[in-house]
């Protein structure tokens, strides 16, 4: 199993711009990409970009190392596993159609989240809650930002950035643990990663130097129009083969 060259340079846009989305804003690598990534080639979600996300939070995390506030981020994480091995159970037997569905979904449902303006209390039942659909969500389709970003969204900005950076490393892991368990973590899949790193490392540095001297609410606005078209878009596709296939 390989991609061809335009697969792989469609791959590498879409990971780019999913990189540079996350490092601005905290969030949104797996968000932008894994709709269009499940397009361009479904092989490369979740695994890759559960791989890749782990890789744009550690580099985010270094550059906001100092604004680290890990309080109570742990029930988010102890949340992440029931739901990741829900999320892994669906893959084992759900057909790619109805996965396909899953995800323009799930990135449907995040969007619509992130327009909304909700006010939850911070606490152990909260992030625990959060954790789990997290959980889900990031093991069907290595969506698990928008449940704690919504509920974190109160934040300093940068204090917003490391704390979602910090559980995605975190959370990342696990998730690549259950998946490595289920059988649904393969070595074809961190040789794609690797080979898509340079997009990530990219995205991360032209983020550097835009932090702080572009409209984030310009921003924000064209990332929720990406997802939504590319959330369509794939939900067209999937119900036209599961049409096909009754």
């Amino acid at each position: 199993m390989s991609l061809d060259l335009v697969t792989f340079g469609l791959a590498f846009i879409i990971i780019f711009l999913g990189a540079l989305t996350q490092s601005l804003i905290g969030f949104g690598l797996a968000v932008v990409a894994s709709p269009l990534l499940y397009l361009v080639d479904p092989s490369l979600v979740p695994a890759p970009v559960i791989i890749m996300g782990f890789s744009i939070s550690l580099m985010t995390l270094f550059r906001e190392r100092n604004a680290l506030e890990f309080n109570g981020l742990q029930y988010a994480l102890l949340g992440r596993i029931p739901g990741g091995l829900l999320g892994a159970s669906l893959l084992l037997f759900a057909p790619q159609a109805v996965l396909g569905l899953a995800i323009a979904t799930i990135v449907a449902l995040a969007v619509l989240l992130s327009l909304l303006k909700f006010s939850i209390p911070v606490n152990r039942r909260s992030l625990f809650a959060a954790g789990i659909v997290s959980g889900i969500f990031g093991n069907i389709a290595a969506i698990g930002g928008p449940p704690l970003a919504i509920l974190l969204s109160g934040k300093d900005a940068k204090q917003f950035r490391a704390a979602l950076s910090a559980f995605f490393i975190f959370s990342s892991t696990i998730a690549l643990l259950i998946l490595a368990l289920a059988g649904l973590l393969t070595t074809y899949h961190f040789y794609i990663s690797l080979l898509l790193l340079p997009a990530v490392l990219f995205g991360y540095l032209v983020a550097g130097r835009l932090v702080g001297q572009i409209d984030k609410n310009k921003t924000r606005s064209m990332t929720l129009i990406l997802c939504s078209v590319s959330a369509l878009v794939l939900a067209t596709k999937s119900f036209i083969e599961l049409w096909v296939s009754l």
